[in-house]
């Protein structure tokens, strides 16, 4: 069993939103600037919900699909 990821990637991104690899590549890099984070460092699931306001719980039930 795969325990719930925490990190939210590029992928889940486009598959979330709908945009192309470009477009969520720009939106992890606004959340990044958003949070101060390094090109490097991951970015959570919760940080992602807060900037984009989607309700998390929705989100963690997409993403084990």
């Amino acid at each position: 069993m795969i325990p719930n990821r925490i990190v939210i990637y590029i992928r889940d991104i486009q598959n979330i939103t709908g945009r192309s690899e470009n477009g969520a590549r720009s939106l992890m890099d606004k959340i990044k600037k958003a949070y101060g984070k390094k090109q490097r460092q991951f970015v959570t699931l919760t940080e992602f919900c807060e900037y984009s306001g989607m309700d998390e719980e929705e989100v963690k039930l997409f993403l084990k699909r």
